[in-house]
């Protein structure tokens, strides 16, 4: 792996944990795909750190488990606004 591209991981991997966001919400502050940055976490990190990665992960599952209610949350003051 390129370092750029470990560096990156280890960011994003910081910044995930620190601010609890979503895939979505890091690709937008680290300007990648949200692609990306699922790949990074969930296959690029754990080789780096599995420590950081076991953290992550658990983030990325309970954020996985709230999106459901996020989504309506929009949805709701979507047709509000009408």
């Amino acid at each position: 792996m390129q370092e750029y591209i470990q560096k990156r991981v280890l960011e994003i991997c910081a910044y995930i944990l620190e601010t609890q966001s979503t895939v979505r919400q890091a690709a937008v502050v680290f300007g990648v795909s949200k692609s990306t940055v699922h790949k990074d976490m969930t296959e690029r990190l754990p080789s780096l750190n599995k420590a950081l990665a076991a953290q992550v992960r658990k983030v990325l599952e309970y954020n996985k488990s709230e999106r459901h209610l996020r989504g309506g949350e929009a949805t709701r003051r979507k047709h509000r606004q009408k």
